[in-house]
């Protein structure tokens, strides 16, 4: 059985009374290539652990269970999760668990202990705080809130392989010097791209198009590979390093959420409504002013007009030092 035709896939289906749910965001990856480039983006070791999130019918996760790392594939679907009984039954490395992923507590992957063991048992090994890696084919409508937990847990992921909407990677990803040269520009920014490039180094390893999915999305995809930062490695910038104690951290997530709660609206005014009081000192209690936004932002030469899908990483981390 072949994952990756269309007839093959219309069968298995067929088989179990099945189809592609729409509200799931079901689109199989038909592109052997695509595959291919997702799992040599992952870098995978045979002492890897691979969590996989809507592996669907399996084609991605037999690719990982070939490199022979434990692979835990997370499937909420179950019709799919009988299914991937059949298609992974040669694949004794691979596992499958019945969940929503979006309430795993990705603190601790202990609680990834599959329900559903799929071919001969495999030595279970400890989880909790261990190193892992996610490759996933992500629900469009669920990718923006699994990237954001990943990388906010306190057992961030090694490296994260993902399919996603296009548009979502190219604002995730800031040009490359060599496109800046040329003239490309910095895309709009959203919370979603503020909080990947905080965390994490972010590169797109190629365009998907629409036609190689079945059914077919509306929209191409990318594969996206995100490596979060060590804390005091060298290939940090040195914001994020000087960025790591908790409470800067949640400091500046206040500053950013309330920036983008209105998105249209300038983030003067954003900051004024929505911004937690500050903290500590003479003013703690207090909100801060329109006047004293303005201030912070001549200083820092930001426009009080500007949006905030305007500023940089590193306009962000210099406006929370300030305010």
């Amino acid at each position: 059985m072949d994952l990756t035709n269309r007839t093959d896939i219309k069968n298995l289906l067929e088989k179990y009374g099945a189809k592609p749910e729409k509200y799931l965001g079901q689109h199989f990856l038909l592109s052997k290539r695509a595959l291919r480039q997702m799992v040599g983006a992952a870098d995978i070791q045979k002492s890897d652990t691979i969590v996989e999130i809507g592996p669907g019918l399996g084609v991605l996760t037999q690719e990982l269970a070939k490199t022979g790392a434990r692979v835990i594939a997370i499937e909420k679907d179950i019709l799919m999760n009988k299914i991937l009984q059949e298609t992974l039954a040669d694949d004794k490395n691979a596992s499958v668990t019945q969940a929503d992923a979006r309430k795993i507590n990705w603190d601790d992957i202990s609680t990834l202990c599959p329900q559903i063991r799929v071919g001969p048992t495999y030595e279970a090994r400890p989880t909790r705080q261990c190193k892992y890696k996610i490759v996933a084919n992500l629900p469009y409508n669920i990718a923006n809130f699994l990237i954001r937990n990943w990388l906010e847990s306190k057992n961030q992921p090694e490296r994260i392989v993902v399919m996603v909407q296009k548009e979502v990677a190219r604002r995730i990803c800031p040009p490359t010097p060599r496109l800046r040269r040329a003239g490309a520009k910095q895309p709009k920014m959203n919370l979603l791209a503020v909080s990947v490039q905080f965390f994490a180094e972010a590169k797109i390893i190629n365009y998907v198009p629409a036609e190689v999915f079945w059914p077919k999305p509306k929209v191409d995809s990318a594969i996206l590979l995100i490596t979060p930062y060590s804390k005091g490695r060298n290939n940090s910038p040195w914001q994020i390093i000087a960025a790591q104690s908790e409470k800067f951290k949640k400091r500046f997530f206040e500053i950013l959420k309330a920036g983008f709660s209105q998105p249209r609206k300038q983030l003067a005014g954003n900051l004024v409504k929505k911004l937690p009081s500050l903290r500590s000192g003479a003013s703690a209690g207090k909100k801060i002013s329109r006047e004293k936004i303005i201030t912070i932002f001549k200083d820092l030469d930001i426009s009080e007009k500007t949006r905030a899908e305007n500023l940089s990483i590193d306009n962000w981390i210099l406006l929370t030092k300030n305010i």
